[in-house]
């Protein structure tokens, strides 16, 4: 069944990525990953606007958050516009992990899909990635990307 396969990618993916984490010796999740990624090119950003970004859930993305401040990762501000909201952008130790594990992220990927051909790949993620487009309004933690 195609819940199931995708599940065991998922699992699959999470464990390549923690293991290649782990061999860094760094303690970061493919969430927090996401989140610092997202903040790179959104710096400033709220919250809201994150967990969109990265299709997360809203109510949960402020223990990541949480997380990536206690590492000294992202720092928070009050939003001039709205004292209610968070602004979160990475902070210099941030920019600079994200800078020295892009690489080692973007080089573990073939990996997921091991026993594929590079034809494959390609095919299997233009797939995906239509799948999940046709369905993304019935997901709990929709993807929106930001409007220009």
């Amino acid at each position: 069944m195609p819940g199931y396969l995708i599940r065991r990618l998922n699992q699959i993916s999470t464990s390549i990525f923690q293991d290649r984490m782990a061999a860094l010796q760094l303690d970061l999740t493919p969430v927090q990953f996401a989140a610092l990624s997202a903040l790179q090119v959104n710096p400033g950003i709220d919250q809201a606007t994150l967990a969109g970004l990265i299709a997360y859930d809203r109510v949960t993305i402020g223990g990541v958050i949480d997380r990536l401040s206690t590492k000294g990762l992202v720092a928070r501000s009050i939003n001039a516009r709205d004292r209610r909201a968070r602004q979160v952008s990475l902070t210099p130790e941030g920019n600079a992990l994200l800078h020295r594990i892009t690489p080692e992220v973007a080089a573990l990927q073939p990996s997921i899909l091991d026993g594929l051909t590079e034809a494959e790949r390609a095919l299997f993620i233009a797939l995906a990635q239509k799948a999940a487009a046709a369905s993304n309004d019935r997901s709990r933690a929709p993807l929106r990307p930001r409007k220009p």
